[in-house]
């Protein structure tokens, strides 16, 4: 069978490219054999399921425990208990009846159901996994996926008849060891069970969890090897820096590494294996990921609709300089989701440079939309096919004394509305000819873009008016210039101070900084 490379659902040896699922889990082994309960938390993704299943496989080929892997993921919508613990149940008794390792149980000649496991009428959660205990013989690891998505009461029901199992194990079977796996680390099911800095009192259900464990993204050597595997089997070679690039757009984020591969060898070169993968041949993937807006990308995008998603990525779009505290629960999540990161300074950015499109180009796209409508004539190009930067500046500072008071719902991003217009306006001039790279931090005062179109790059940089420091300011600009080899660049300052009039605000001068010229663009 060949394999692929796979963007849906976990990975298996004999179908897919993979790594060593436990690989990234040193240690993992040991705490089950220790008899403890733990979190294991990751983005969406990026490879739980298929470490729970590498996991499961292996502790029952040693034989010296039994495992087992539960989803609960079909309870998400009951809230209620009452409804949802017996649906936890249904679920965990119909993959049991599934498992090899119970294949010896003595049935009911009747139903032909293993008479230790009836209906679910009047079990729990905490029952069954009594019953299981006790048939097994053996130690009993259990692995519940998916478990963030329970809800209110039902997850805390939930999570308090583990405890209670739990405290009495010593003399009544309970499960040796549990594992609660989701997106999410267990900070979180603290803030969603106790709002408003309740306590549940003395009895926490989350006192019974020894480590909170993660799944880290591939490094560069990690996508060498996963690539590798695919050339090793069809001779397909991937060119000299296609690694690289791939790192540098994903930072080792699984799905994307897979995507990047994916669509290169089956849509771009078609299976044409004695057709090299190039660096653009990836450029041109990345591109047709953000746009096709899979089921990856838009799970993404629907987060960044979330209140408490958006009180901590507008600031770092916005290059506020004061951040939320790293103890933060909203922080913490938005880590946990891996929209962003804390790079090595502690800075907060977005978790790669390809979400960083995807928040971006996400929040601009109604601008964009209206955009493309609006300009039929592409009046930006120049006969040498490069972008008349002086006439897309001036028309935009045209559009936004003109419309800059008009209703530009973006998701709730009020304060951000003005850089996500300005980007879905050059996002529209740049689609089919370039694209924007755009690199924004929390700390940083300011968004910096970089337009490519064709041979031809501008780099641009956005700026709130009460952030604008006349000293600071160019010289963040000439940095950026330097790192690029740019000999000019446009600086745009939004000034939202509702007592000036547009004559004040509008404005166009250039300025020699250090060797290079300053566009200063005022909104």
């Amino acid at each position: 069978m060949e394999k692929c490379f796979n963007i849906a659902g976990p990975c298996f040896p004999d179908e897919h490219y993979m790594l060593p699922a436990l690989e990234r889990l040193p240690g993992i082994m040991r705490i089950v054999e220790q008899r403890s309960y733990f979190v294991l938390h990751a983005a969406r993704q990026s490879g739980k399921t298929t470490a729970l299943l590498a996991l499961v496989k292996e502790i029952n080929a040693k034989g010296e425990m039994n495992a087992l892997y539960f989803t609960v993921e079909t309870v998400q919508r009951f809230t209620d208990p009452r409804d949802g613990i017996p649906k936890i149940v249904e679920s965990m008794r119909n993959a049991v009846l599934r498992h090899p390792i119970f294949k010896d149980l003595v049935r009911d000649p009747d139903s032909s159901i293993p008479a230790l496991l009836p209906p679910p009428r009047g079990l729990d959660v905490k029952a069954l996994l009594a019953m299981l205990s006790e048939h097994s013989k053996k130690p009993l690891a259990v692995f519940f996926d998916e478990v963030d998505c329970l809800s209110d009461d039902t997850l805390v029901t939930f999570l308090r008849q583990l405890r209670d199992g739990y405290i009495t194990r010593d003399t009544s079977p309970f499960p040796s060891s549990i594992a609660l796996v989701g997106m999410r680390d267990i900070r979180d099911y603290k803030a969603r069970i106790r709002p408003d800095g309740q306590t549940l009192g003395d009895a926490s259900p989350f006192n019974i969890i020894k480590r909170d464990l993660t799944i880290p993204n591939f490094g560069r050597d990690d996508v060498a090897r996963l690539y590798a595997q695919h050339t090793e089997a069809t001779g397909q070679v991937f060119c000299d820096g296609v690694v690289d690039r791939v790192y540098e757009y994903t930072r080792g984020q699984p799905w994307l590494v897979n995507a990047l591969a994916e669509e290169c060898v089956e849509n771009i070169h078609a299976y044409r294996y004695d057709e090299p993968v190039t660096v653009d041949d990836i450029a041109t993937a990345k591109e047709t990921i953000i746009r096709a807006r899979g089921t990856h990308v838009d799970s993404l995008m629907e987060r960044l609709k979330e209140p408490r998603v958006r009180r901590i990525v507008e600031p770092v779009i916005l290059g506020k300089e004061r951040g939320m505290p790293v103890n933060d629960d909203d922080y913490r999540y938005v880590l946990d989701l891996g929209l962003l990161r804390e790079n090595e300074n502690r800075v907060l950015v977005p978790g790669n440079s390809m979400y960083a499109e995807i928040i971006l180009r996400y929040l601009s796209n109604d601008e964009q939309v209206y955009f493309y409508s609006k300009y039929e004539k592409p009046f930006w190009l120049k006969p040498d096919g490069s972008l008349d930067m002086p006439a897309l500046m001036a028309e935009f500072q045209r559009f936004w004394r003109e419309n800059s008071g008009a209703d530009h719902e973006v998701y709730g991003y009020n304060e951000a509305t003005p850089h996500l217009v300005l980007m879905g306006y050059l996002q529209r001039v740049v689609n089919g000819g370039g694209r924007i790279a755009r690199e924004m931090a929390l700390g940083s005062k300011r968004l910096d873009l970089c337009v490519e179109f064709g041979k031809f790059r501008y780099a641009v940089e956005l700026k709130m008016k009460r952030n604008f420091s006349p000293t600071e300011s160019p010289a963040q600009l000439v940095g950026y210039l330097d790192h690029l080899k740019l000999p000019e660049g446009w600086m745009a300052i939004f000034d939202d101070d509702a007592l000036k009039s547009w004559d004040e605000k509008i404005y166009t001068r250039d300025e020699v900084v250090d060797g290079k010229t300053i566009h200063f663009i005022g909104l």
